[in-house]
């Protein structure tokens, strides 16, 4: 049995009398009911999870764990060569801070590995990363949060008789990471961790933050959300909102808080002083920078890669460049000037800044003029960015309600970015859903779907 069998029962249920409109009118008060919104609107507008087979799950799964082995080497290379460092462009304040000791081992707690696994019509399968999410990635507690209420829908229960539905699941890895560090921290004693959620004062995820503190709550671990304005530092003991803490699950991005605070913030001072375990460290930007898949793929690091991984690389990443003034190898191995090669080849390149998120600053060759493509690459030169090869993109029909409140079926590009967790692990999967070639929720064109594995009874 394949999920494209499973699909294709799923979509027969839905098209049975009123299926389709009683199932949204579950999903839809569920929603409203969990606060599962970013921002105003709904996390999930479609009528379908996405379905994979417990094999395809499995070849998923172990390409990534291959992959992140990889990045976890590239990590320790960057980590004690700084030449190799300089390939990702670290800030000064970044390069101070990659320096400073979190006090466990892995420089990656938690991540996300952005890719498109796509189905061919041969019966093949294309897997293609094309990010490293590795600051702190969302979507682990809003996925299974969907599942749950999609295992409550009409349609989905009818499903279940037919089929053995196992829901990928992200909070409990999670919380098994920040206990896994914490313990590593405190030196292996057993105490339960007093947690701090930070990030930015009404940003559209705090929905997440509020069910990660349900989910701690049911482990006995008290956390409170603050704003990194909240946070101070006093007589060696950091509070958050007024209430100490020894462990911040850090969501604010590295990057805005340095570019805010410097290296003057009571969040830098408490963790040199090692009285708070933040997750995930600042080491993290030797892997978050897009600039790490150029890392990986240019042919002057391949030294550092065995004959696997070096395939690996050419399998699974897009060719990809850091943009500067150089000679390099272009995808098909041949010297070429890289900035009159990438302008010739903007329909096959996507041009990325260096840390940027929610889609921002994104050109894709294809959809711009030569102009326009041309400008992008010289503000690249003064703002580091990279391009990157286009990848194999996964379209699939998806079933929705229309404005008059009839079933309808439309292609959607799908993405399939499973988390990472202490450097080793692969659980769960984000799954977001668009119409249009840029496929990031926090642009404000994506849908959240969980994802399920599919077998027959």
């Amino acid at each position: 049995m394949t999920s494209l069998t499973a699909i294709q029962a799923y979509h027969r249920i839905l098209e049975q009398p009123d299926m389709a409109q009683e199932s949204w009118a579950v999903l839809s008060s569920r929603l409203r009911e969990r606060h599962l919104v970013f921002g105003e609107r709904p996390l999930c507008v479609v009528l379908r999870p996405l379905f994979y087979s417990p094999q395809e799950w499995e070849y998923l799964r172990g390409r990534t764990r291959l992959i992140l082995r990889l990045f976890h080497k590239l990590a320790h290379a960057m980590r004690l060569d700084p030449a190799l460092r300089r390939q990702i462009r670290l800030t000064p304040e970044e390069e101070a801070m990659i320096q400073v000791d979190p006090g466990y081992r892995t420089p990656i707690p938690t991540a996300r590995l952005d890719s498109f696994f796509a189905r061919q019509e041969d019966g093949s399968w294309t897997l293609h990363y094309v990010e490293f999410n590795g600051e702190s990635p969302a979507g682990m507690a809003y996925t299974e949060e969907l599942g749950e209420l999609f295992l409550q829908i009409p349609a989905m229960q009818r499903l279940a008789q037919r089929y053995r539905l196992r829901l990928l699941r992200a909070k409990r890895p999670a919380l098994d990471t920040i206990l896994a560090i914490y313990h590593e921290w405190l030196g292996h004693r057993h105490k339960l961790p007093e947690v701090a959620i930070v990030d930015w004062r009404g940003v559209p995820t705090t929905s997440e933050f509020e069910l990660f503190v349900e989910h701690f709550a049911a482990h006995g671990i008290r956390a409170v959300i603050c704003d990194p304005e909240e946070l101070e530092f006093r007589q060696g003991r950091l509070l958050a909102a007024g209430t100490p803490v020894d462990f911040v699950y850090k969501r604010v991005l590295v990057t805005e808080l340095l570019q805010r605070y410097g290296l003057d913030h009571p969040l830098i001072h408490a963790l040199r002083a090692r009285a708070v375990c933040v997750m995930n460290p600042f080491a993290c930007k030797l892997l978050h920078k897009k600039a790490s898949l150029a890392v990986a793929s240019d042919e002057r690091n391949a030294h550092l890669l065995t004959p696997a991984e070096q395939q690996a690389v050419r399998e699974h990443i897009p060719w990809t460049r850091l943009v500067e003034e150089r000679t390099t190898q272009d995808p098909e191995g041949r010297r070429v000037d890289l900035l009159p090669w990438a302008s010739q080849h903007r329909e096959h390149l996507v041009l990325k800044p260096n840390d940027e998120y929610g889609g921002k600053g994104v050109v894709i060759g294809w959809e711009v003029d030569q102009t326009t493509w041309d400008a992008a690459l010289q503000e690249a030169l003064e703002h580091p960015a990279v391009i990157q090869q286009r990848a194999t993109i996964a379209y699939e029909e998806f079933p929705a309600l229309d404005e008059q409140g009839s079933l309808s079926f439309s292609p959607r590009l799908v993405d399939c970015d499973p988390f990472l967790f202490l450097g080793e692990k692969v659980e769960g999967c984000l799954t977001r859903l668009s119409s249009t070639t840029l496929l990031n929720v926090t642009a404000g064109g994506g849908s959240i779907v969980p994802v399920f594995l599919v077998e027959g009874r």
